[in-house]
């Protein structure tokens, strides 16, 4: 019975839970950077949309970490930091924009490549184009707690909503890295993967432009 009594003590109450898992999920769909990067490789191929899903979940439960240890609340005290984060994420967008562009990596060329080689890096890609996002991190640290509640098991509840919000990004992400896959392969001709790679780029380079200037 204690350890049944532990374990229910890590857990919110289902009232809370179903409340958070309905803001989530209202969250989960509205656009953003991370939806725009599955979007952009799911049109590559479903597979590398399909990793970066779950890259991007990845990125999540990282900023779930932070948030419950308290290091988002460090991007937030010091403001230096902060920007450093942020730099380094929008740096690293458009780094990935531009490599996209002269690898030509939705066309001929990233096939060329491997599709192997392409899965893997979308994966670790995803993670970083999360994780790089100082806004992600407070986000976290705002809205978890709320749900969390206090008290000595408040950490642990955390990171099970966070694991909880992760779990609904990776399969809202899929499903978009499928129909986006769907597209990609409708529009398989060698220019018009061409163009992909232009828009594909271009938009990651807009994305990192958008984080570094807000």
């Amino acid at each position: 019975m204690p350890l049944v009594s532990d374990v229910v003590s890590f857990v919110p109450d289902l009232p809370t839970y179903l409340a958070f898992c309905a803001a989530a999920v209202a969250l989960i769909l509205t656009p953003g950077p991370d939806t725009m990067y599955v979007l952009a490789r799911g049109i590559q191929s479903r597979d590398a949309g399909v990793r970066s899903a779950f890259g991007v979940s990845t990125g999540v439960l990282f900023h779930t970490t932070a948030a419950a240890l308290g290091l988002a609340a460090l991007l937030r005290a010091a403001p230096a930091a902060y920007r450093i984060v942020k730099y380094a994420g929008a740096v690293y967008l458009v780094y990935l924009g531009v490599q996209a562009i002269r690898n030509d990596e939705f066309g001929a060329a990233g096939e060329r490549g491997g599709a192997a080689a392409n899965a893997t890096g979308s994966f670790r890609r995803g993670v970083l184009v999360n994780a790089l996002n100082p806004k992600v991190a407070l986000f976290f640290l705002a809205f978890l707690p709320g749900f969390a509640g206090s008290g000595p098991d408040a950490a642990v509840r955390m990171l099970f909503l966070g694991a909880t919000y992760a779990a609904l990004t990776a399969v809202y992400l899929s499903g978009v890295a499928v129909a986006s896959g769907r597209v990609g392969d409708a529009l398989s001709s060698a220019t018009t993967t061409s163009r992909l790679s232009w828009l594909g780029g271009g938009a990651m380079i807009t994305l990192g432009l958008a984080l570094a200037v807000d």
